[in-house]
């Protein structure tokens, strides 16, 4: 393939250059997955947990009861922003844009809710197994909604560090289910955050920190008290298994809409980046549903590249945005990492097709260009994915990966689908300042 290396990429990554990026370790499905520890049994077996709680989460919260208590989200074509793109790129996408409506997820309304609800229910499930509360999992779980769990679960600690959607996530589950929650943040995660999860009686601990240093507080707190568990988003594999169900659950939603994906109709995969737990997670459930046929890229702002950093010098979490000079605010601070997760990072090495990072400005462009072509709005770190097929048709890395995998005559039937992350709790007035700030940035 003759592309740019590792080393021309992250010279580009260190001068605050946006950049594409093809991974030159990708894989064979069946090969890249025997080369973890996991496979489709571990996928399969997170949705059966979900599947039991179903029933606890359809009393738990109303807003489930039309998806019987399944958390999961709608596709939308986006036919109006496609044409925006079309004229604002002066390049016809020829196949279906779609956008991955995770922003109206029950619940949290994020990406987060998927894995980070999920490793709150299994760690219940497991307290409950193991002090007698459940006496199999063939119970009906609605039991999770009494006041007898509740009492119970309200010994116990859930801690974890976050930029903000994840903690909303743990949080809202954490305290439905009885849990004392605290969640440990940095003074730069956005306020609204901050005081939704203190109104639903979470202690919010804010660090004068980035990130990492959040998280590494909040492991460290958790570590010394015997009745507490830490959502590690850093190293934490249920994490990474829920994320995993709701790309495989896609096989079932495509067909429901008649999107075939196939050897001649390939399906492309737009994946918002912070640590890397939700985008990793996905591609792998993805890779399990559809095999050689999906093709999955990350997005991420060049402020906060962390995992096109970890990934291009192979060091994984052992190296940080911050030791290239990179770091610093960014709009999409759901995004804003400095370091990728070492357990995501390593397990994706042969499963992710690339990446690529964009500046703030496409960021605030991509959600004023939405809103005004949709009457979406999403938050900043939820729009990147939306470039993305024109990325990958328009750069020279993307032009050659398209080639080596045999795509270019098969690039017209393609299925691009951008997820979007989240947006719909964000309050009205920070709405309105995304919308404005945005306006001033209109790609046009």
């Amino acid at each position: 393939m003759s592309t740019l290396n590792n080393q021309s990429i992250l010279e580009k990554i260190k001068k605050n250059e946006e950049v594409f990026w093809v991974n030159p370790h990708m894989l064979p499905v069946e090969e890249a997955t025997s080369h973890t520890q996991y496979s489709i049994k571990d996928v399969e077996d997170a949705e059966a947990r979900l599947q039991r709680f179903a029933s606890f989460i359809r009393v738990a919260f109303p807003e489930t009861e039309e998806t019987e208590g399944i958390i999961e989200s709608p596709l939308t074509e986006i036919k109006e922003m496609k044409k925006y793109l079309d004229d604002l790129q002066g390049n016809s996408l020829k196949g279906q844009l779609w956008l991955k409506r995770d922003d109206q997820l029950p619940i949290s309304g994020t990406i987060k809710a998927r894995g980070a609800i999920y490793e709150v229910l299994k760690h219940a499930e497991t307290l409950a197994l193991e002090h007698g509360l459940l006496e199999s999992i063939e119970e009906d779980y609605a039991v999770f909604a009494t006041d007898e769990f509740k009492t119970f679960f309200s010994e116990y600690n859930i801690t974890v560090g976050t930029t903000g959607n994840l903690g909303i996530s743990v949080g809202a589950m954490g305290r439905m289910l009885g849990f004392d929650v605290t969640v440990h943040m940095s003074v730069e995660a956005k306020q609204w955050k901050k005081d939704y999860l203190r109104n639903k009686g979470v202690d919010v601990i804010e660090h004068d920190t980035d990130f990492t240093k959040a998280v590494e507080n909040g492991r460290a707190e958790s570590d010394a008290n015997p009745k507490s568990y830490f959502v590690d988003d850093e190293h934490s594999i249920e994490l990474f298994l829920g994320y995993t169900v709701g790309g495989y659950r896609m096989k079932k939603q495509l067909q429901e809409e008649g999107i075939v994906v196939d050897d001649e109709h390939p399906l492309f995969m737009y994946l918002p980046c912070g640590i890397g737990g939700s985008p990793g997670g996905i591609t792998f459930g993805l890779k399990q549903a559809f095999g050689e046929n999906v093709h999955c890229f990350f997005v991420e702002p060049t402020k906060m590249p962390s995992m096109l950093v970890g990934l291009t010098t192979e060091k994984f979490d052992e190296v940080s945005v911050f030791d290239y000079n990179l770091g610093g605010l960014t709009v999409a601070d759901g995004l804003a990492v400095p370091r990728t997760s070492g357990l995501v990072s390593r397990l994706m090495k042969n499963l992710f097709s690339g990446g690529y990072s964009l500046k703030d400005e496409w960021f605030k462009g991509l959600l004023h260009g939405l809103y005004e072509q949709e009457s979406i709005f999403l938050e900043p770190a939820a729009v990147g994915g939306m470039i993305g097929p024109y990325r990958l048709m328009e750069s020279t890395e993307g032009q050659s990966y398209l080639k080596e995998k045999g795509l270019e005559d098969k690039w017209d039937q393609a299925t691009h689908i951008a997820w979007a992350t989240g947006g719909s709790m964000v309050p009205d007035h920070d709405k309105d300042d995304f919308l404005k700030e945005a306006k001033e940035y209109d790609l046009k």
